[in-house]
């Protein structure tokens, strides 16, 4: 989904400029005459992504518009423009909450660059909330991504059973995210804060499942060196996540279910029941039911923990959800990497919306990751997916590390780049012994650089002194699409 930009100016021309620049890099753009109409659009519908406001308007000043839209709660980044380029200007406009300012006539390639730095800062700001309150255990329904309404219906059923004490079991294929729907659960509740202690049941080593459950006293076998809590006791006051309940065996499905009963577990080697004091959820991608009829899952502990059941959607059952998990993915990845993508190209989201993603937010995510590790543009391409796109990223070809040059530019790799194309010199004279237009002249330029270079956008933009965004637009306004297909 690309991110819109509410362009606020009462001057038309400087609104249809800056709509030109930002909708060639795929935003979407919309329109405000007056900081009224700014604020109308703000709070009562319709948002926006990031704020250009221009400050000099008449009836309400820019300056004004920022403190109404700042007093009204609205956190979207404000990016300030104005003729005066004083410090006094550049502090009261920061003072007032925007985010950059850039003094009129802004270049294209600034004006980009400040867009995707306020986009990239309010990802960064909402991943780092998502994550303290996963530290502190108080992530809730508000942080799960997705509004489409499947996602709305566990939301709701999820925020009433976390009112509660009441077991819940999730249902749901792999990949789903079952264990953050299970975090959302105990941080909504009163149990926040306190322990969340999450156990994978289908990794237990079968030997040694009561211990890590229930724990153990010193020597109680072979091996048992020291008191052992265990998980139950671990969760004591807050929340056990029982993931892939399924596969945990007969026998210990009877012991599980006496703990649950009772409220007290029988630590290994202990003389005594302990008790405990926990909210029980628990997970699997398997059919409880149908397992119950096979004899391979217990009837009466199946009753126990399906008392408020919760249903998992697949990814492929809400695919409106899947550009905010990219851009939430994208923000994560950009932080832990120490990349700057923007986002997705119009395409590529096309691509990942259309894909039915067998491995569900799991594969979503780990794709997310690859592309960003390996990503050469702002915006990720569909190159950028090859085991969805079929389509490989344009590489320079190998070469050995002998020939490497300190630089990190190679003997091999400029004398293979330079033999793919002959060495035909630009034409600054057309047939008739005039000077060609600048417009000719750079894109017959930027088509032989692709030629020579292979495609590989880095070193050409490095070879012509000028970054890749700008690059890439000079791609798309002379038509090279096609030729830059080609050479990768």
């Amino acid at each position: 989904m690309a991110k819109t930009v509410l362009v606020v100016d009462d001057d038309p021309t400087q609104r249809r400029l800056a709509q030109a620049v930002l909708e060639r890099e795929g935003y979407a753009v919309v329109h405000a005459e007056s900081g009224g109409e700014a604020i109308d659009r703000l709070t009562k519908g319709g948002g926006a992504d990031v704020v250009l406001l221009d400050m000099v308007m008449p009836g309400m000043s820019g300056m004004e518009a920022l403190a109404e839209i700042r007093t009204a709660g609205v956190t979207t980044p404000v990016i300030v423009l104005t003729a005066n380029g004083g410090v006094d200007a550049v502090v009261k406009a920061m003072q007032a909450g925007a985010q950059d300012f850039f003094v009129k006539p802004v270049s294209a390639e600034r004006l980009l660059v400040g867009v995707s730095n306020a986009l990239q800062m309010t990802r960064l700001t909402a991943e780092v909330g998502r994550l303290t309150k996963r530290v502190s255990n108080r992530s809730s329904f508000d942080d799960l991504v997705g509004d489409s309404p499947p996602m709305r219906t566990v939301k709701a059923m999820g925020t009433r059973a976390a009112k509660s004490g009441i077991p819940v079991l999730i249902t749901g294929e792999s990949g789903v995210g079952k264990e953050v729907i299970a975090r959302a659960l105990h941080g909504a509740s009163d149990r926040s804060g306190k322990p969340f202690v999450a156990v994978n049941c289908g990794a237990l080593p079968s030997n040694l499942i009561e211990s890590i459950l229930f724990g153990h006293e010193k020597g109680a076998f072979t091996g048992a060196h020291d008191k052992h809590l265990g998980k139950f006791q671990e969760a004591n006051g807050g929340t056990l996540f029982l993931d892939e309940i399924g596969e945990l065996p007969l026998d210990m499905q009877v012991k599980l279910l006496r703990a649950l009963q009772e409220g007290e577990v029988d630590p290994v080697g202990a003389k005594r029941s302990v008790k405990v004091d926990v909210r029980i959820v628990s997970a699997t991608n398997r059919d409880p039911a149908q397992q119950v009829k096979e004899g391979a899952f217990r009837e009466d502990l199946f009753y126990r923990l399906n008392v408020f059941p919760i249903e998992a959607p697949a990814l492929r059952d809400r695919r409106e959800d899947i550009p905010a998990l990219v851009d939430h993915f994208i923000a994560r990845f950009n932080a832990e990497e120490g990349r700057r993508v923007t986002g997705c190209a119009p395409e590529t989201m096309a691509m990942l919306t259309a894909f039915d993603w067998p491995g569900n937010v799991r594969q979503l995510e780990n794709a997310v990751y690859r592309a960003i590790v390996l990503a050469d543009a702002p915006f990720l391409q569909p190159h950028d997916f090859p085991a969805i796109s079929g389509m490989a990223a344009p590489l320079l070809p190998p070469v050995g590390e002998a020939d490497r040059r300190p630089g990190g530019e190679t003997e091999g790799a400029q004398a293979s780049a330079v033999s793919l194309a002959p060495d035909s010199p630009i034409r600054i004279l057309d047939d008739r012994g005039h000077l060609r237009t600048l417009e000719e002249i750079e894109r017959d330029l930027i088509q032989h650089a692709i030629a020579v270079y292979a495609g590989h956008m880095s070193e050409i933009a490095r070879r012509l002194g000028i970054g890749r965004s700008t690059l890439y637009r000079k791609v798309r306004e002379q038509g090279l699409e096609d030729v830059l297909r080609e050479a990768g």
